[in-house]
């Protein structure tokens, strides 16, 4: 596969790779500047920069800038010297790694009226939608698509696990009786916390539910996280303005955490 073809079809697998360039070239070398190599973690995905030991060295480099944090590197190399091979060059070589654009990750706990519509809205983007409920034909409502997975579970707290350190999440379930269980699960768990999380309702809930939680023992600090009510004061009460709200307020904090205006 050509280079650049390659280079296409990993941004489109959103897989992270490294693209290594000959800089440049003194003396006697197996490859000419401007050549390409993109490696993946399997290994040389295509292009070349020669075969033989640079070419080794150099995949054995970018794939340890895969497991790092590294994101280029310049590198000069005297193939007698640094390679151990018998021609007397140098080589320059870039590498740069390019990373995956991830999908924003949105957890809906609760398949209601508002999470019908709001899932319809935020569908249309890059997005994947996980929607929790305890309730079979609530989720079989939701439209079939590729950017939507529903999850039946016999508590809406057992889809916690569901949540990573970048998730946003929306609390929208049967009451406050409900919703309470999934924000102590959610705010005592040990480890990061999710980038967004929002819980419908109003002001009083907001007050219930700082109390609650902290004689469950949630701190302070993870308590003012809650956004509650959740969405921007706009709109009427009808479930498809309340989810126009909430969406607009998701692509707002999306924004303030520096989220990918591309997801």
């Amino acid at each position: 596969m050509a280079v650049w073809d390659c280079i296409d079809t990993l941004r489109k697998l959103e897989e992270d790779f490294i693209v290594i360039t000959v800089a440049a070239q003194r003396g006697s070398v197996p490859s000419e500047a401007g050549a390409k190599a993109v490696v993946t973690r399997e290994g040389l995905a295509a292009g070349t920069l020669g075969g033989g030991k640079v070419e080794a060295r150099a995949i054995d480099q970018a794939l340890a800038m895969l497991g790092a944090t590294t994101r280029t590197a310049l590198v000069t190399w005297n193939l007698q010297r640094d390679i151990g091979m018998t021609c007397g060059g140098e080589m320059t070589l870039l590498f740069e790694r390019v990373a995956a654009r991830h999908h924003w990750h949105v957890v809906i706990f609760g398949a209601g009226h508002v999470s019908q519509a709001l899932v319809r809205i935020l569908a249309t983007m890059r997005c994947q939608i996980e929607v929790i409920d305890e309730r079979p034909d609530w989720l079989a409502r939701l439209p079939e698509l590729a950017n939507v997975r529903r999850h039946s579970v016999p508590a809406f707290e057992d889809g916690v696990p569901l949540v990573h350190q970048g998730s946003f999440v929306l609390s929208i379930t049967k009451g406050h009786a409900s919703d309470r269980p999934v924000l102590r699960e959610l705010l005592l768990r040990h480890g990061p916390m999710p980038a967004f999380i929002g819980v419908i309702g109003s002001a009083a809930k907001r007050a219930t539910l700082h109390r609650e939680l902290s004689e469950d023992g949630v701190p302070k600090e993870r308590l003012s996280s809650i956004t509650c009510p959740v969405g921007l004061p706009i709109g009427g009460n009808d479930p498809a303005e309340i989810a126009i709200s909430i969406a607009a307020q998701l692509l707002e904090k999306r924004g303030d955490a520096g989220g990918c205006l591309s997801c």
